[in-house]
């Protein structure tokens, strides 16, 4: 038996994850193709592969008590300079989120682990890349919106190519998602 590295994440749904994706590798992100855009829920953590029978029934379990909620995207934030991050700010549902991903690294869980920073819901759109990129992220997408209903999370497992794949989505419970608070679909990046 070997060990995998998965992730739980909420998808970024089309037309805004592929756009996002594509703008972070036109900053420069090497990274972009191999990781679809998402909200982190669990990071990067290594597993026994025979332990993702229970991984599955926690997240199964997860998800069957959890409800849909509205998440809204508008604007840029960083964590520089203490990591080298540019992200699309999580304006509602962030605390949705907070509350998912405690769920999902519950100490009784099979996946329970600690964070090397607080828990910050947010949506990467550069890292890891030269200073001017990181300012050029932060300043285009500075007016970017976006807005969906959040009906589910997925596991995903990082191949040996560093591709992020996904295994398996878990839909919450309930199909009823309150409604937004009155905001239109933009999606929409201006330009500067």
């Amino acid at each position: 038996m070997g060990t995998v590295t998965i992730g739980v994440s909420i998808a970024v749904p089309e037309p805004h994850g592929s756009r996002l994706q594509q703008l972070r590798a036109g900053f420069g992100d090497a990274a972009a193709h191999g990781i679809p855009t998402h909200v982190t829920l669990l990071p990067p953590t290594e597993v026994d592969d025979a332990e993702l029978p229970a991984v599955e029934a926690h997240l199964s379990e997860v998800a069957a008590a959890g409800r849909p909620f509205p998440m809204r995207l508008s604007g840029t934030g960083t964590f520089r300079p203490l990591s080298p991050v540019v992200f699309v700010r999580i304006v509602e549902g962030a605390e949705d989120c907070t509350r998912l991903q405690k769920q999902v690294r519950d100490a009784s869980g099979p996946v329970a682990r600690e964070l090397q920073f607080p828990y910050h819901p947010h949506v990467t759109v550069a890292h890891g890349i030269e200073e001017a990129a990181l300012d050029r992220a932060f300043e285009d997408l500075a007016d970017y919106e976006a807005e969906w209903p959040c009906t589910g999370f997925a596991l995903y497992e990082q191949g040996a190519d560093g591709v992020w794949r996904k295994l398996r989505e878990f839909p919450f419970g309930s199909v009823v998602v309150p409604p937004q608070a009155g905001h239109a679909d933009r999606g929409s990046v201006s330009a500067h």
